[in-house]
């Protein structure tokens, strides 16, 4: 065991802050460790935009389901998979950018995924708290139109960082049998398996140190797949030049 793999097995969405800064050298450093994430190609499709005017994170708050930690958090990151870059630079070497191809999307959209999980570890490394926000996708075009977000440039998530002011439970995770398989999708096993996680996750939910409630795992995954998840996003993601074909 080494740090690392401590600081990985504690990870805790943070949704309360002290209300105290993150020095801007912080904020480059952890960027610059998202920089070193692996990037398909070497592409390095991800822009973060930073929202440091407090009128404008208020805006995008209001955009992204209201949640105050977006506005008391140290600082607020944006991240967007960017394919805009490449194609500059595919029309200054007279290389004809090929818009639209799925492909290029998900590699897009991976970048970014990886990018930030860097950025997540070497936050919590430093003692800060993170909590991503998926909710800038409720309103993605009036987001990007607040952040002059470009054509083949899309808002994927955002990220809250700063000094925690609480100490949430560790949420279990799913039993390593089920997510780990060998040569095969083998879930002969897996129904066992998550019957007992189901009690597990019942038993946190009864007893965390905030917002309890009676559930479990299972009900609350049935009810999250059984209802459409933001259908705009398609419309959005061609209006930007991106995933048609």
């Amino acid at each position: 065991m080494n740090e690392t793999l401590n600081v990985l097995k504690q990870h805790r969405s943070i949704r309360r802050f002290s209300g105290q800064p993150v020095e801007q050298t912080l904020v480059q450093e952890i960027v610059r460790c998202g920089q070193h994430a692996a990037s398909s190609s070497h592409i390095q499709a991800c822009t973060v935009i930073q929202i440091s005017d407090p009128h404008l994170r208020d805006k995008v708050a209001h955009l992204a389901g209201d949640q105050e930690y977006i506005r008391s958090a140290g600082t607020f990151l944006v991240f967007c998979a960017d394919l805009h870059r490449a194609a500059r630079i595919g029309s200054r070497g007279n290389q004809a950018f090929v818009a639209g191809m799925t492909e290029h999307f998900i590699i897009a959209t991976v970048d970014v995924s990886l990018f930030a999980q860097n950025c997540v570890t070497a936050a919590e490394s430093m003692g800060l708290g993170t909590c991503y926000i998926g909710a800038v996708r409720n309103h993605p075009q009036e987001i990007s139109d607040l952040l002059h977000l470009p054509e083949q440039v899309y808002p994927v998530f955002g990220l809250c960082i700063g000094y925690p002011d609480q100490n949430p439970d560790l949420k279990p995770r799913l039993p390593l049998s089920v997510v780990l398989k060998e040569n095969s999708y083998d879930e002969t096993k897996d129904a066992a398996e998550i019957s007992q996680y189901d009690q597990q996750m019942a038993e946190y939910y009864r007893n965390r140190n905030a917002s309890q409630k009676n559930s479990r795992w299972t009900q609350e995954i049935a009810a999250l797949v059984g209802r459409e998840a933001r259908p705009h996003m398609r419309s959005f993601l061609e209006r930007r030049g991106m995933n048609t074909r």
